[in-house]
């Protein structure tokens, strides 16, 4: 039977390699855990929450992990579309 391990990247996305004595591949990391296929995988499952990498995340929560909010726009009476002042 095949043994696994968890690697991570820089920016928070997972993934498996086959557990053998050659090097991660570049740019990823371990993630600490080892073990069965299905095992790893549940692993990943419950830490990986979030798909999107790690700097879309940091962009759109901002710096104090709030998300930000989005210009609203508006129709004028003759129809053309404008972006609303932020108050």
């Amino acid at each position: 039977m095949k043994a696994y391990k968890v690697v991570v990247n820089h920016e928070e996305q997972y993934s498996l390699v086959e557990l053998t004595d050659r090097d991660n591949p570049p740019g990823w990391r371990d993630a600490g855990i080892s073990g069965e296929k299905e095992e790893c995988l549940e692993y990943i499952r419950k830490v990986w929450t979030d798909m999107r990498p790690l700097s879309l995340r940091q962009t759109d929560t901002g710096a104090r992990g709030k998300p930000k909010k989005k210009a609203s726009s508006t129709r004028s009476k003759s129809g053309a579309k404008s972006k609303a002042s932020k108050r």
